[in-house]
């Protein structure tokens, strides 16, 4: 039982709902526990296992500007090792590895620009389950940061990053999101200087202030009830701080609008020019949430079938793809649209894709695009819940933001009751053609400037 391997878990995580009705109901349960940490629930019996999501108010928009990427590297250096506390001993990562391995089990942490997120995957065999909830309740709170570990990993992190910015995606990448931001924590990058400035004390420090039961959101997608569930959370929960109220945490900005449009044109020697059109586009709160997603999906988030791709890669050939997106978090995260073509045609590229944008916001989308667009995402919704994992990323954006308990029973409905006038009149609130930033990377300055 012990060597039960990730394959099987991975395995048995397919085949979730695969015997349900596609369009069932998927009821989520949520209450909030004595530490002040709240619970979704989604009961599944099909199959013995469990997936919980822990998140934190601890993600990259918290770092402090000198020292980006340490909400990162403070979660993922949980798995480092735990230090000895009370009867149980100290760990090293090596020890740690191999307990998760023993147990078929796996945790471990990462942070989103808004979210520190840590995840257990265990099956239900009460044994095996009760020693991965103890051993991920240490690792949850008792990481031991040590220094020789975070010297090793900051030079490997810093020797990612250096080898990643000899490639054009990633110097445009990073330049766009540098125009569209500002000094915005969205726009924070990690850097070799901004790791050098992190000290395993400042790892301890970021964990101490925000991993806290009165802070969590959890998530739990399996075969468990809501006794175990409630149970299991504080068991997961137990070994760290209980403080009850927490203390509130310091505001962080909304992302600051652009003023004015912005041409940046990096020269690289690439066989592809990069290019990245955009701006800030909403937060998820955003009333106009359905619309937009409609809305994008028509100008550039559909793949082939999109009019971005219409107009520059069928029509003129001149990119084997374009494509659109919004990102919205709890502050307005960008609008992106992006494409590769040869250098000697970016200029046209540019245009081109700059006038299907500003016609788009100008006229809005055709009925028959609306018909076709809300046919292939309430056809596809089933897709979206398929496993296991898909349904906890669900459950968990329900719980981070605050959604219905019922969003994703009436996704489908929320889609189908979208009008025409809403998308164009959403996209015209949020998207400011004559604003935007473009970012060029790999074709000359005169010609992407254009």
């Amino acid at each position: 039982m012990h060597k039960i391997s990730f394959r099987l878990l991975g395995l048995l995580a397919a085949g979730f709902l695969a015997s349900a009705p596609a369009l069932a109901a998927l009821p989520i349960q949520n209450w909030k526990q004595a530490s002040g940490a709240q619970v979704y629930l989604v009961e599944s019996k099909t199959i013995p296992m469990v997936d919980v999501r822990i998140e934190f108010d601890g993600g990259s928009r918290r770092d402090p500007a000198t020292k980006s990427g340490l909400a990162s590297v403070s979660a993922a250096m949980t798995s480092k090792g735990v230090r000895a506390a009370g009867n149980q001993p100290a760990l090293d990562e090596n020890q740690l590895g191999e307990a998760w391995a023993d147990l078929g089990a796996g945790f471990g942490g990462d942070a989103s620009e808004d979210r520190m997120s840590f995840s257990l995957r265990s099956l239900t065999d009460p044994k095996l389950l009760d020693q991965a909830v103890l051993l991920a309740s240490r690792q949850l709170a008792e990481p031991s940061y040590p220094a020789d570990v975070w010297a090793r990993e900051r030079d490997r992190i810093s020797n990612a990053i250096k080898e990643a910015d000899t490639r054009p995606g990633t110097v445009a990448a990073k330049a766009f999101n540098k125009a569209v931001f500002g000094t915005h924590p969205y726009g924070y990058e990690p850097t070799v200087e901004s790791l050098a400035a992190i000290g395993v004390e400042d790892l301890r420090a970021f964990h101490a202030a925000h991993v806290m039961p009165c802070r969590a959101k959890v998530s739990v997608v399996g075969n468990v009830d809501r006794a175990q569930a409630d149970t299991l959370v504080q068991r997961l929960l137990a070994r760290l701080p209980q403080n009850g109220a927490c203390p509130a945490l310091p505001p962080v900005p909304e992302v600051s609008a652009l003023a004015a449009p912005a041409v940046n044109a990096i020269p690289f020697q690439s066989a592809q020019a990069h290019v990245f059109i955009g701006q800030p586009g909403y937060k998820r709160s955003d009333p106009d949430y359905f619309p937009l997603l409609v809305g994008n999906y028509i100008l550039g988030g559909s793949g082939l079938v999109s009019r971005l791709s219409d107009e520059v890669r069928e029509k003129r050939g001149l990119a084997y793809s374009a494509y659109s997106y919004f990102a919205p978090g709890m502050h307005a995260g960008a609008f992106t649209l992006g494409l590769q073509t040869r250098p000697d045609q970016a200029a046209q590229a540019i245009k081109i894709a700059r006038d299907v944008v500003a016609d788009y916001v100008a006229k809005g989308p055709t009925a028959e695009e609306m018909k076709a667009a809300k046919d292939n995402l309430i056809g596809g919704f089933a897709l979206r819940i398929d496993s296991n994992r898909k349904l906890l990323d669900n459950v968990a954006a329900i719980a981070w933001y605050g959604l219905p308990l019922n969003y994703l029973d009436t996704w489908t409905q929320q889609i189908e009751k979208v009008t025409l006038a809403e998308v164009r009149q959403a996209m015209a609130r949020k998207l400011q053609p004559d604003r935007m930033v473009t970012v060029t990377v790999g074709a000359a300055p005169t010609t992407a400037a254009r």
